[in-house]
């Protein structure tokens, strides 16, 4: 069942990533008092009453030189978009702006539910002054101050209950679920192409000429896949140039619908920062990975040339060391049929259960290799461990005290199962409990 989405919209330095903040519980917006400055990550997890939603702070969709006004018009059509409830903030110490009532205006044709919020209503004096805002036409406005904290609780009550009832998607565990992410034009719609072998979806040289996603059935080799292409958005001229944060929510919706997530890198221009960041999602979610390295044909070929590429990847992706590399070209179709094998083991090794007993002689035998270390003199006991769950696989490791567990030796343990049971494209997660 995928995560609600809202919205955060409103002209700017209304104090939109300073709400956003509060609402996930942590600094990630940077907060200054300069209209425009927001330049990190838009969008996080956050949690009301045991709902879990994901937040998007429009502030940080940036249009580059554009106008004022267009560069709003911008990020209210991402909200739009993308969100299932928007939240309009206003700045309760300067009243209705011209502005303001622009964004109201394209709200209005945005058939999603609005929740009016004016923010900067820092003490009960400052109550009387939010009345004007009722002409904006969006109800009740919410008192809050981002600041201090004030009024949150019932803005988020107001959302959580605006929220559109959720139904588990039906789940065909013989069909594996795959999606592709990467940044624009490393070729993502060119290779859904080629692995269907029929024009399906538009292709294009111009980056971010998909509009959604699309859900491709079909069969391969007695195997049955989805395969979810997140190529982003469509480009309408320069406005929607600079705002890659865009196709990245749509990838995060299709991550939470795979069981495997190819990333895709261009070999011809190499890795750059925003591949690893668009990996990160697929390896937070604990997801399968493949590592798809597109347009090779474009490489020069010999004898040491995939291992020179590999070891640059490895360098960028440690977080992905488990993660196998297919080197193909989209275009050309060379060495596409190493992929889906790739994506059938991984999606295979991420629904692996290992038999507890087996699980604890490979435990032991790990002890016996590198002893569990001490911390002050006390020493770690790790009794026995179990398999609680996949996708991705997790276990559990029953110790006299956790906080003697070590990361390093928690990485040691991940190894010796990796090495004894395979897992290569899933990432796997250990957990050190004390035993009741």
């Amino acid at each position: 069942m995928r995560s609600s989405v809202v919205a955060i919209v409103g002209r700017p330095n209304v104090g939109k990533s300073t709400i956003f903040n509060r609402l996930v519980g942590e600094r990630i917006s940077i907060v200054e008092d300069i209209p425009g400055v927001t330049r990190d990550r838009i969008y996080a997890e956050a949690e009301w009453l045991n709902t879990t939603f994901r937040l998007i702070d429009t502030g940080g969709i940036e249009i580059g030189d554009e106008p004022l006004l267009i560069q709003m018009r911008a990020q209210a059509e991402v909200a739009i978009r993308e969100a299932d409830v928007i939240i309009f903030l206003a700045n309760g110490r300067e009243g209705i702006t011209a502005a303001d009532e622009e964004v109201a205006k394209i709200l209005y044709k945005s058939n999603k539910p609005i929740v009016l919020a004016v923010n900067k209503v820092d003490n009960p004096e400052m109550r009387e002054q939010i009345y004007e805002f009722y002409a904006l036409g969006f109800g009740e406005p919410h008192p809050i101050s981002g600041t201090h904290g004030l009024g949150l609780g019932d803005l988020l009550d107001s959302v959580v209950n605006l929220f559109p009832e959720r139904e588990n998607e039906p789940v065909d565990e013989d069909v594996i679920h795959f999606s592709l992410i990467g940044r624009p034009n490393v070729g993502k719609s060119s290779l859904v192409n080629s692995i269907l072998n029929e024009e399906r979806v538009i292709v294009s040289d111009i980056a971010g000429t998909t509009r959604d996603a699309i859900d491709t059935n079909f069969s391969k080799d007695n195997r049955d896949f989805i395969i979810i292409d997140t190529a982003g958005m469509r480009k309408r001229g320069k406005i929607y140039e600079t705002t890659e944060k865009y196709s990245i929510l749509r990838a995060l919706k299709a991550i939470e619908r795979s069981d495997v997530v190819l990333t895709l890198i261009d070999a011809e221009e190499g890795i750059i920062e925003q591949d690893k960041k668009i990996a990160g999602y697929a390896h937070e979610a604990g997801k399968a990975v493949v590592i798809v390295v597109n347009k090779w044909d474009t490489i020069e070929q010999h004898d040491q040339a995939i291992k020179e590429f590999e070891d640059n990847v490895r360098a960028h992706f440690q977080f992905l060391d488990y993660a196998p590399i297919v080197y193909l070209s989209a275009k050309t179709k060379k060495r596409i049929h190493t992929l889906l094998p790739k994506v059938v083991q991984a999606s295979e090794n991420h629904t692996k259960r290992v038999e507890t007993n087996i699980l604890n002689d490979v435990i032991m035998d790990a002890l016996a290799i590198n002893p569990a270390p001490s911390k002050h003199g006390k020493k770690l006991k790790v009794l026995y461990a179990t398999q609680v769950a996949v996708k991705p696989p997790t276990f559990v490791v029953f110790v006299n005290d956790p906080e003697l567990m070590h990361f390093s030796y928690e990485r040691f343990l991940e190894n010796q199962i990796r090495e004894a049971f395979g897992f290569e494209g899933t990432p796997i997660k250990i957990y050190a409990r004390k035993r009741s």
